[in-house]
């Protein structure tokens, strides 16, 4: 069934917090095997400017695809996830996410549109505090094959 496109230009609203541990931020940077200290050690972390350890850049892919998972599950849209493919995933960070944020956040679908027999959808997601200051904007596009 080929996505709805009356979906795009539409805004979803803000997400629960995500609270970032230390914890967290160290899984994540193990699994993909980086070993800065920023990410490991508070007193690395301070010494680099920052006032506690810091989350790799990719880190938001985690919070990022709890809210794509929210939008997709709509079955007004029509994606059958199972013939889902990540296609692109870019992140414009505004600031370090460190342990202790707590994030939020709000997305709108950009863009809907068929392309060789698939469909293409993309979201940006708005990250900020729960106080409300910005933290990044990730923008990613799933491919459903074979849907258009």
């Amino acid at each position: 069934m080929p996505l709805d496109p009356s979906f795009a230009g539409r805004d979803y609203p803000p997400s629960a917090p995500y609270v970032v541990s230390a914890a967290k931020i160290a899984e994540f940077a193990e699994s993909i095997r980086d070993t800065s200290p920023v990410y490991f050690d508070s007193a690395a972390a301070r010494a680099a400017g920052h006032p506690h350890v810091v989350a790799p850049p990719t880190f938001l892919t985690i919070v990022n695809l709890r809210t794509i998972a929210g939008i997709v599950a709509d079955p007004k849209l029509g994606l059958d996830w199972s013939r889902v493919v990540h296609a692109e995933q870019r992140f414009a960070h505004i600031r370090p996410i460190v342990a202790g944020d707590r994030l939020v956040v709000a997305a709108t679908i950009t863009d809907i549109m068929a392309r060789a027999g698939n469909d293409f959808l993309t979201v940006r997601a708005d990250v900020s505090t729960e106080a409300g200051d910005p933290v990044a904007v990730c923008t990613a596009t799933l491919v459903a094959r074979g849907t258009a």
